[in-house]
């Protein structure tokens, strides 16, 4: 039998055995249904034709695609609402991808503990209106928070514009049920204010983009709504003078809930879909906030004003108008929808040291010079996290080339500043070779050992974060991509 028809076989053995465990209709495998369901938004990232795509609707349906998955031998790839932008969601040739999206309902709020119980496929808006309406918060918001899951933004370990001051999605997570790599069941963590007993095996899976386990349920901790906001803008000739009222801010010991960075590209992007009228005022805004109350809030915002005019700023001011600051934060928000529509976008999350960002800002302003690349800059910046996003035309494989070449540059000059390649949007496909640079060969192989040991058939999302498959896995062949 050759290679084609044995793969052939299995795709098929593997999909006629799901229709029979699961109920009607959970089970797709229509070629054109299952295309739409096998990449994530990363548009250079590679991907592969799954054997199936199921709907998962419980916990047991993801524990019997699991069992009959290791039976098989055929990979399990996790995804939510295919916000990602790694390809750490992308489908593997003869891969079972599960799909968490209709796993969606809101179990529980209480509010004496300050948490709530939820699906994955909860949105994460619509967590945050839901238990807003109990006088609570969820601070974890990407900029795909009207899209993107719970399930999808623990598997990033997602960050979003407050984390600057409230922290990253692992800040928040107090409880997971995780289907595990030997089919079985289990809830890591505790609901507890506090719990030191064991190793941190919670903290092991968010973060780990699907690999070592497919979490089915998750516990979060919640916050009191914070008062309104008071908001800072300041306009900037360069993105350099930009990030060094960034650094300022933090020499001044300022912590906004708020400080992001959009550069003219963004703008004038924005501003061709959604006619804005930004990029006429400004070539870089830096846009703060401050949810304290009352004069504590204002005055911390004169601060800001005085750290970006101090910066070089060529207009800084607390904005006095909220709709005219909401309509700032929304063309955050829309700057990368807005650039999709020149062409593909290659998007970057590499995060460094405060002290650095102007640095890195500079780089990344002479990488695109000499690889004559446009880069659009977005950012996360009062915590270093920043979003180059390199455009090319469409159809241009020469230019795709070169920015390739770019991105890789990109990571190569973060980690030579003390950064990371990755600040909330994983490593996916997209960066393992960055990651292979980023940490040592000793630490590299303490991750395989951890994913060995929790996931010793390697079905789980085979060939996303690390470069190779761990050296001790007995694992059957596991599909290619595409």
């Amino acid at each position: 039998m050759t290679t084609s028809v044995a793969r052939d076989v299995a795709v098929t053995a593997i999909a006629e055995e799901l229709v029979g465990l699961l109920p009607a209709g959970a089970v797709l495998t229509e070629p054109d249904v299952m295309e739409g369901m096998s990449r994530d938004q990363a548009a250079w990232a590679p991907y592969g034709r799954p054997a199936a795509v199921v709907r998962a609707t419980s916990t047991d349906d993801v524990v019997q695609v699991v069992r009959a998955c290791l039976r098989h031998g055929v990979p399990v790839v996790a995804r939510g609402a295919g916000t990602g932008l790694s390809g750490g969601a992308n489908a593997l040739d003869g891969c079972v991808v599960v799909s968490l999206e209709r796993m969606n309902r809101v179990l529980e709020i209480n509010r004496l503990e300050r948490l709530a119980v939820v699906q994955p496929g909860v949105v994460n808006d619509v967590l945050r209106e839901t238990v807003a309406e109990h006088g609570l918060w969820y601070p974890p918001d990407p900029a795909s928070s009207p899209w993107s899951t719970i399930g999808g933004n623990v598997a990033t370990n997602a960050g979003g514009l407050c984390c600057v001051k409230y922290g990253v999605t692992r800040d928040y997570v107090l409880q997971l049920e995780v289907v595990t790599g030997r089919g079985e069941v289990v809830r890591l963590g505790r609901r507890t204010a506090k719990g030191v007993a064991g190793y941190d095996l919670m903290g092991l899976v968010v973060g780990s983009e699907g690999t070592l386990g497919i979490v089915t349920e998750v516990t979060v901790r919640l916050r009191p709504l914070p008062a309104p906001a008071v908001t800072v803008a300041g306009f900037f000739s360069s993105v350099v003078d930009a990030g060094a009222a960034v650094r300022a801010v933090g020499e001044a010991g300022l912590v906004p809930s708020a400080l992001e960075l959009v550069d003219r590209h963004c703008l004038r992007a924005v501003d061709a879909w959604k006619n804005m009228g930004l990029s006429t005022e400004a070539e870089v805004v830096l846009l703060g906030r401050f949810d304290e109350p009352g004069e504590t809030g204002e005055a911390l915002a004169e601060q800001m004003v005085a750290c970006f005019r101090g910066a070089g700023a060529t207009w800084a001011e607390r904005s006095t108008d909220e709709d005219e600051a909401e309509a700032l934060f929304a063309a955050r928000r829309l700057a990368y929808p807005a650039l999709e529509r020149l062409g593909p976008v290659l998007t970057e999350d590499v995060c460094v040291p405060k002290e650095q960002v102007p640095e890195m800002l500079a780089r990344i302003e002479r990488i695109a010079v000499r690889h004559d690349i446009v880069i659009a800059n977005i950012a996360h910046a009062g915590d270093g996290n920043l979003h180059p996003l390199l455009v090319t035309p469409p159809g241009d494989e020469v230019a795709r080339a070169r920015a390739e070449a770019a991105f890789d540059d990109i990571i190569a000059d973060a980690i030579a500043l003390g950064g990371t390649v990755t600040g909330e949007h994983g490593v996916g496909l997209l960066k393992r070779e960055g990651l292979t640079a980023e940490l040592s060969a000793e630490v590299v192989e303490m991750h395989r050992a951890v994913k060995a040991a929790l996931d010793p058939s390697h079905l789980f999302n085979p060939g996303k974060v690390f470069t190779s498959p761990p050296t001790t896995s007995t694992a059957p062949p596991t599909g290619e991509m595409s």
